[in-house]
């Protein structure tokens, strides 16, 4: 499962970016968070899941470290 660290979370719209140890950005919606999105802070350390979606790929299954 590869980790990264939240890079941005626009709160009032539901969703952020993570940037991976690779430095690649991952963009993740508020449903795709294990638990609450209300508890992630920016620069946090998360895992996630590559998941397709129709713009290209994005986070998945989003879990707070």
């Amino acid at each position: 499962m590869p980790g990264g660290t939240i890079k941005r979370l626009v709160r009032d719209r539901g969703f952020g970016f993570i940037r991976d140890d690779g430095g690649q950005e991952w963009f993740f919606h508020r449903s795709s968070v294990q638990g609450s999105f209300d508890n992630l802070n920016e620069g946090q350390r998360v895992s996630f899941e590559e998941e397709p979606s129709a713009k290209g790929p994005r986070a998945g299954n989003v879990r707070g470290e």
